[in-house]
């Protein structure tokens, strides 16, 4: 049930203008709609199942950057390989006991140290260039979402402060005009919520954190949505331990929603988006509420900016790592560790054993990070916190909103405003033109600047010139 907040309404001009209007009381768009969203129960989580048997993803799942913790680095689970780590490090402890037990008892299996030098070297190479390559990606990622925020702060600063509303014309108009602007500025939110579901893969536009943006919009994204969606699929405790445990053969195709529906066209929700903030510009320009085409100008660079996000974060997520060389890499590092016991037993004996899962969890470890921050956009625990990145936004663009825009007299000529050696605006005003200039040039004497002013409150502006 929608409710009406009730503020201090302001005078601007002949009309009475409210600093805030709930936009959810308001008619939607008479354009056509997508499908109504279905109720929460029937919401889809793609990619975040429920199960009766509860499985700690608390190591698997982004990290939250606002959380500190005040346990060692070496001591910490929440983003390490650890988990991932546990199967291929009892394999490689088996074999290293295998052939250790050969080597005592049956016959000695032993290589020349020469070919663990070699291999070192080439497996040093080959992992060096996998983890340069995907973290390489991973501050592009990063780069592209700051990018995001920066365009659309500047993006909704332009709308909110240089869009007029016509309060002049009349109290409707206004009311339209602010409403409009609300709208424009939902929207940003929104692009950067559509845009972080299709990186992973989530084409809709009824997801929880979405569909308060946009489902009066009419999309590709919207119409392609139906119940059988919504059906939860039940997922086994074996696929989620697998899962948890980076077995690749119990990890789901990320783009199977795609892939079942072939016949389905999803769209590109985040560049509709832009086109309906394209056409909000054009209609605030044809209403004569943008007339200067320099803040045009400003905007439209914003909005190509937001464009140039969207292709650089699909070019990181639809271009990884040639397959050759993800191959190559692993099974070079692969016949490395094999061939670790090997090479390790005449020198170290029963000590193999330990040396080996050492040495596998140190290479096979770094080779694992490289391929879980390869996709910067995913659902893993180092991957980027994209859910608090969408709400950090948001609530920079509730800030931008929550005051009507403000008058420079509002702010400039009141008393509190202390211009220069803590006098006001009126004292100041009260001064001759060369009173200013003559205290504005004391200001530039070095006791002024080392004392940042201090000293001179109980002294008019007179006592400095």
């Amino acid at each position: 049930m929608t409710t009406t907040n009730t503020t201090t309404i302001q005078e601007s001009g002949p009309f009475v203008k409210p600093p805030y209007v709930d936009i959810n009381s308001q008619p939607t768009s008479t354009r056509q709609p997508s499908p109504a969203a279905p109720p929460p129960s029937q919401r889809p989580h793609y990619g975040r199942h429920k199960s009766s048997i509860r499985v700690d993803y608390s190591v698997t799942k982004p990290r939250d950057i606002e959380k500190h913790s005040k346990w060692p680095y070496f001591m910490r689970m929440h983003g390490s390989i650890t988990p991932r780590m546990i199967v291929p490090l009892v394999f490689i402890g088996i074999w290293a006991t295998i052939i250790t037990c050969i080597s005592e008892y049956v016959h000695q299996l032993v290589v020349s140290d020469l070919l663990l030098t070699v291999l070192g070297f080439v497996v040093g190479l080959g992992i060096s260039f996998r983890t340069s390559s995907a973290y390489e990606r991973y501050v592009d990622g990063r780069k592209y979402w700051a990018q995001l925020s920066q365009s659309s702060r500047d993006l909704a600063r332009h709308i909110w402060i240089h869009v007029e509303e016509r309060y002049d014309q009349n109290e409707q108009s206004g009311k339209d005009d602010l409403l409009g602007k609300i709208s424009a500025l939902n929207l940003l939110n929104a692009f950067a919520v559509a845009l972080k579901h299709r990186l992973r893969f989530e084409p809709f536009a009824q997801y929880e954190d979405m569909d308060r943006f946009v489902s009066h919009l009419s999309t590709f994204a919207g119409d392609a949505y139906d119940d059988h969606f919504a059906q939860e699929p039940h997922i086994s405790f074996w696929k989620k331990s697998g899962e948890y445990l980076g077995l690749t053969f119990a990890e789901s195709n990320p783009r199977k929603i795609l892939k079942r529906s072939p016949d389905k066209n999803f769209g590109n929700l985040p560049l509709e988006i832009l086109t309906y903030l394209s056409s909000y510009l054009e209609s605030a320009v044809k209403n004569k509420q943008l007339a200067d085409g320099a803040k045009l100008a400003m905007m439209m660079g914003n909005l190509a900016s937001l464009n140039e996000v969207l292709a650089g974060t699909e070019r990181v997520l639809n271009t990884p790592l040639p397959v050759a060389y993800s191959i190559a890499i692993s099974q070079i590092t692969w016949v490395y560790v094999v061939m670790l016991p090997f090479q390790l037993w005449k020198a170290l004996r029963w000590i193999t054993i330990p040396g080996t899962i050492v040495g596998a969890y140190i290479i096979l470890g770094i080779a694992a990070i490289g391929r879980e921050i390869e996709n910067p956009f995913g659902e893993d625990a180092n991957d980027l916190p994209l859910e608090k990145f969408c709400e950090q936004l948001e609530s920079e663009i509730n800030i931008i909103t929550s005051k009507p825009r403000a008058k420079p007299e509002e702010y400039i000529q009141v008393e509190a405003n202390k211009i220069m050696f803590d006098n006001g605006y009126p004292a100041l005003s009260a001064r001759s033109t060369e009173d200013i200039w003559a205290g504005l040039k004391a200001r530039t004497s070095p006791k002024t600047r080392s004392k940042g002013g201090a000293g001179f409150k109980e002294k008019s502006l007179g006592e400095h010139v």
